[in-house]
């Protein structure tokens, strides 16, 4: 399968990486996708690894994986152009975070909107399904943790667009909790910046949630 990930930092190449090594053909969408920072990336993912402009990453993709800064996610996807990603899963992985010195880190969105719901705005005609939003890069493929693997939470409108996504899930090692429509990124996305408190007072970024059941 094709991968086109949308977005060249730490998050879209770990992403990459976990593809690359389950058989995938991945494409990383960048500004600039000749930049130094993506060679090493490039020299570690092989021969199936390769960059491009984002019109090209969303032509490319079979399923597409959205990992801007959300500061610049709405300009990523005019360049990507929003045909070029109909019909297509969609998987989000943004948050709408807004970061401003001394003041405590908050969304641009949340309550009654999301950057889920506003990124399937920005692409009515694909099966956005938010994702790998509610932990750091380092965890997102293979996590291990002594109380067993942790749940990623996911939401979208579309039903068979989340059994893919459970699938990757459950193929980059996690188990899964369906959080329903996409609206469900109302609750997702608030999780994030309880994600980030635990790690600014725990000094720590080795955490995952998990839904327990009895």
């Amino acid at each position: 399968m094709q991968i086109g990930i949308l977005g060249s930092g730490m998050v879209g190449q770990a992403l990459g990486l976990g593809f690359v090594k389950l058989g995938h053909e991945v494409k990383i969408g960048s500004r600039e996708p000749g930049s130094e920072k993506l060679k090493p990336w490039l020299a570690q993912a092989g021969k199936k690894a390769s960059t491009a402009d984002f019109e090209a990453t969303a032509k490319y993709a079979d399923i597409a994986v959205l990992a801007t800064l959300w500061s610049g996610t709405e300009h990523a996807l005019a360049l990507a152009g929003p045909d070029n990603l109909a019909r297509k899963v969609v998987i989000d992985v943004t948050n709408p975070l807004v970061a401003e010195p001394n003041k405590p880190l908050r969304l641009a969105l949340g309550h009654t909107d999301s950057g889920g719901e506003q990124v399937q705005r920005w692409l009515p005609n694909s099966k956005v399904v938010k994702a790998f939003n509610t932990v750091g890069h380092a965890h997102m493929v293979n996590p291990s943790f002594p109380g067993g693997p942790p749940d990623m939470f996911i939401c979208g409108n579309d039903a068979a667009a989340k059994q893919v996504v459970t699938g990757i899930c459950r193929n980059f090692g996690w188990g899964t909790v369906d959080a329903g429509g996409i609206e469900g990124a109302r609750l997702l996305e608030p999780m994030c910046i309880l994600w980030v408190t635990h790690g600014l007072q725990t000094n720590s970024w080795n955490h995952a949630f998990k839904l327990l059941h009895k």
